[in-house]
């Protein structure tokens, strides 16, 4: 029986880099601005902290601007809306992000609709999901986003594909699903009250997961020759960083699987950045 091809989510992230760094040299040279992006982070989240430094690290690797913004965890969500709105109106700004979860006492939709679409480069503002339903996307949400380079990478057909989404988040699930609908797959998402999550499993072609619980789908559930892209990031006890799929089964049935990690993780923060080149490029002049 053949192992399951490894897509490898770090070259991918890579190489895209490679291809954003190149343009921003290409940029520069017409005498255009360098891209810009706004990172916010509030409050000292160690697993928040690390994300925020890879994407600023990211930033510098391809010569893009980075701003860092760390507010303390009190601050107000008077005081966050009011740095929004000045990032939406800085020329030299192209994306803002804030970093999630926010603390209890900020409302995280005020904040999400308070950026403004053309800057919104996670992908979460209603107008931005809202174009991705009405099939024409502007800025997409990060993760599933880089998910559909990853799956695209396989050289795989995705019309007509049997995909299936486990867990429905804001963040993923629910744009995946989008995603996945615009590139032609029949969909289903599963969720907390799905009925015989086995038996959805069991027929997908292409397998999204994304629900954080550690080797919660059994390898023996793969359809034979899936592709499976696992969203999951789980630290054991151990130390040890696993998915959300028992890899070392669903390796032995799948014919595409990403690992964990070094899969889904660094595509997230190279889409970031494919999106902030497309905001300074396409929506935004100078």
């Amino acid at each position: 029986m053949m192992s399951a091809k490894i897509i490898d989510g770090n070259a991918i992230a890579t190489e895209l880099k490679h291809t954003l760094k190149q343009a921003n040299a290409q940029r520069l040279t017409q005498g255009l601005r360098t891209p810009g992006l706004a990172v916010i982070l509030i409050g000292s989240d160690p697993a928040s902290q690390v994300y925020v430094g890879s994407k600023r690290r990211s930033c510098e690797q391809v010569g893009f601007k980075s701003e860092s913004f760390d507010l303390p965890e009190s601050t107000s969500e008077q005081a966050l809306l009011a740095l929004i709105d000045k990032l939406n109106h800085n020329d030299e700004i192209d994306g803002i992000l804030v970093q999630l979860p926010l603390p209890q006492h900020i409302n995280t939709e005020n904040v999400i609709e308070a950026i403004a679409p053309d800057k919104d480069v996670d992908g979460f503002h209603p107008y931005n999901i809202g174009r991705l339903a009405q099939r024409n996307p502007q800025l997409r949400p990060c993760t599933p986003k880089g998910v559909m380079t990853l799956l695209t990478s396989t050289g795989v057909d995705l019309h007509g594909q049997e995909a299936v989404v486990v867990g429905a988040s804001n963040i993923v699930g629910r744009p995946m699903a989008l995603e996945l609908l615009l590139a032609g797959c029949t969909t289903t998402v599963c969720h907390r009250w799905t009925k015989d999550l086995e038996s959805h499993v069991r027929r997908a072609d292409i397998l999204i997961v994304a629900v954080g619980k550690p080797n919660f789908i059994p390898g023996d559930w793969i359809k034979q020759g899936a592709i499976i892209i696992d969203v999951g990031i789980n630290r054991l006890e151990n130390g040890k960083l696993t998915g959300d799929v028992d890899f070392d089964v669903a390796k032995e049935k799948a014919a595409w699987i990403t690992p964990v990690p070094g899969g889904v993780g660094p595509m997230t923060v190279a889409t970031l950045l494919e999106n902030t080149f497309y905001a300074a490029e396409k929506l935004h002049l100078g």
